[in-house]
């Protein structure tokens, strides 16, 4: 195996320009669900056991501490003015969407026909060190959400993504989203009836890919959020991974399942031992032709998120670094409709077996260079 490696990576140097370089440049992007749901609303209890006031606080300084380059936040809804104080000196934020209840709107709710109603905020919120730059915010909708008084009140908020265009400190550019997609109540899944959430999700995760692809040019696009999905019940591979790998235009894989999971995706049959999978994820993609990131290390933080012993909110932050690299465009290019007896690998350097549709490197004794398989 040792030999393959050593091979293919000679035979890459020999195709390349005298131009590639790799930059050793790292950042860091955290996401986290801040719980921000009022504990009440009116007389009723939303989120009674929520952080509130002091805990947002504690929620703020944490990230502080840990000083992430980019942390992407859902649910930040009615304590965004304690979250921000406690930002602002070392991040720059995007807009702030609104919270479910504010004294002056109350006039805007039309209690009669309170099943027609929606608040227009989204609880997203990102951050950036002072030092990037965000020249692109563009807040998208979900098309389809489920459930107004019950599956988890899906459609009560205006629910969907964000896409950011950021400028990093060498220079380099990436795309990073921030989404909140639907969620499903404990209650509903025990008792079979969280199909609508699911099928909403994956609308959701098919207007996601649609909005990647429309989007993807030459910068590594990071995908992350509360996206409410286990791979065991969500055919997030199949129609979100798979999708975009197969369109020839980019590679896709989870960072989590890349760096703690041994590169193998959970499915239904595994999903009972996959006890460190958790609903947030970082998903990242590399575009074909352009500049490419690589993950190299991911925490998911159980212990200092912690304060008297509980969590401060009811997710743990997962956060992932990742490294830069710039590369030459000196590869040999090549079509192909047959796979002969070549030695294939992704665009990540892993050996593919059986390659299907997609773009490759093709190891053809000690010479390489890219095919496409149509």
């Amino acid at each position: 195996m040792k030999k393959i490696i050593s091979l293919l990576a000679l035979a890459l140097v020999t195709v390349m320009t005298s131009q590639a370089q790799e930059s050793i440049e790292q950042f860091t992007v955290a996401t986290l669900n801040v719980d921000g749901l009022p504990q009440k609303l009116l007389v009723i209890n939303v989120n009674a056991d929520g952080p509130g006031d002091t805990g947002t606080a504690r929620i703020g300084k944490y990230l502080v501490k840990k000083g992430y380059d980019l942390v992407m936040m859902q649910e930040d809804f009615s304590y965004h003015g304690v979250l921000s104080v406690c930002l602002e000196d070392d991040y720059k934020m995007d807009e702030w969407s609104g919270t479910l209840y504010l004294l002056d709107g109350l006039r805007k709710i039309d209690f009669l026909h309170l099943q027609n109603h929606r608040f227009e905020c989204d609880g997203l919120l990102t951050a950036w060190k002072n030092d990037l730059q965000v020249t692109s915010a563009v807040r998208t909708p979900w098309t389809q959400n489920f459930g107004k008084f019950s599956h988890a009140l899906d459609e009560m908020v205006t629910k969907g993504f964000r896409r950011y265009e950021v400028t990093l400190r060498s220079g380099d550019r990436i795309v990073v989203y921030n989404m909140h997609m639907d969620a499903t109540d404990d209650k509903d899944e025990a008792e079979g009836k969280a199909g609508p959430d699911h099928d909403a999700r994956m609308a959701q995760w098919a207007q996601l890919k649609d909005d990647v692809l429309r989007h993807l040019d030459s910068r590594p696009v990071i995908i992350t959020g509360d996206m409410n999905s286990l791979y065991g019940r969500d055919d997030v591979k199949g129609q979100f991974i798979d999708a975009i790998n197969q369109s020839g235009r980019g590679t896709a894989s989870d960072v989590w399942v890349e760096l703690q999971h041994s590169g193998i995706y959970p499915s239904e049959s595994t999903e009972a031992t996959s006890n460190d999978e958790t609903l947030d994820k970082i998903i990242y993609i590399n575009p074909t032709m352009g500049t490419n990131i690589k993950p190299v290390a991911i925490t998911i933080d159980r212990e200092g998120y912690l304060y008297d012993g509980k969590p401060l909110g009811d997710h743990f932050p997962v956060a992932a670094t990742f490294q830069m690299t710039r590369k030459g465009t000196g590869i040999d290019e090549q079509n192909s409709t047959t796979t002969g007896e070549s030695k294939y690998y992704n665009l990540n350097g892993q050996h593919v077996s059986q390659p299907q549709k997609g773009i490759y490197i093709e190891q053809q004794g000690k010479k390489a260079g890219k095919r496409i398989i149509k």
